[in-house]
């Protein structure tokens, strides 16, 4: 579904680049979904999936698994994991990201709350998505569920002011 922008928030997504590459890896086990209550940093208080911003010279699949470990201290084998999508995020302050989305059902160790993350366990059906940032709700649970997907953001602060979601 898509909501275009009005002028000045139209964007040419064919040429954008982001600012800031990170990415999302949401583990599921038994109809439930590993997220965390983020407390340090970009969208600190939220609940999200573990993840963050690739270092010099990580994939992101690379980066995805290193900051599982760093948040939670818990091992994901890169090959359990399954790239599911892309997001690009553009805010109105200018800042723009590109956030590679993984799946996992195989993990070693138990999530253990870091001074970056607090583990979150919740039913597919039951995700928190008042608490979550607003485009979640748009692609979560359909990747959850196996779809593949493509969407771009615009974002004004923490509002939501556009969205493009496509599932393959």
């Amino acid at each position: 579904m898509s909501h275009r922008p009005s002028p000045p928030f139209a964007i040419d997504w064919t040429a954008w680049q982001p600012t800031i590459r990170a990415n999302l890896l949401f583990i599921v086990k038994d109809g439930q979904v590993l997220l965390i209550r983020k407390k340090t940093g970009f969208g600190q208080g939220k609940i999200n999936g573990p993840g963050g911003k690739l270092d010099p010279g990580e994939t992101a699949l690379e980066s995805a698994v290193r900051e599982i470990e760093e948040e939670l201290h818990v091992c994901v084998d890169p090959a359990a994991c399954e790239e599911m999508g892309v997001l690009r995020f553009q805010f109105v302050d200018g800042l723009a990201m590109h956030v590679t989305v993984f799946r996992a059902s195989a993990y070693q160790g138990t999530p253990t709350e870091t001074r970056e993350a607090a583990p979150l366990w919740f039913p597919v059906e039951e995700i928190p998505f008042d608490e979550m940032w607003a485009d979640d709700r748009h692609w979560l649970r359909e990747m959850l569920g196996g779809q593949h997907f493509e969407a771009e953001f615009v974002f004004s602060g923490t509002e939501m002011i556009w969205r493009d979601v496509r599932f393959r």
